[in-house]
């Protein structure tokens, strides 16, 4: 089972997001940055990515135009 992606620069979503996450058994990672993401997911393949738009660094649409240059696309859900 491929993780899940979190990435938001808000701490109590990420909780919020990590306990239901980990509580449905899926494996978990956790990005607060569009670098740290796409280094992420590059390392972990996620099936599903929680993207959150206002990022540090690399923004989530930046970070979401990389990802749909791909031939294999993961999920993503815009927080």
């Amino acid at each position: 089972m491929n993780p899940i992606l979190i990435v938001d620069d808000n701490e109590q979503i990420v909780e919020i997001l990590s306990r239901y996450i980990a509580a449905e058994g899926w494996p978990l990672l956790c990005a607060r940055s569009g670098e740290e993401a796409l280094s992420l997911f590059d390392a972990a393949d996620p099936s599903v990515i929680l993207l959150d738009i206002l990022l540090p660094g690399i923004d989530g649409l930046e970070v979401l135009e990389e990802l749909n240059k791909l031939e294999h696309r993961p999920k993503v859900l815009i927080l």
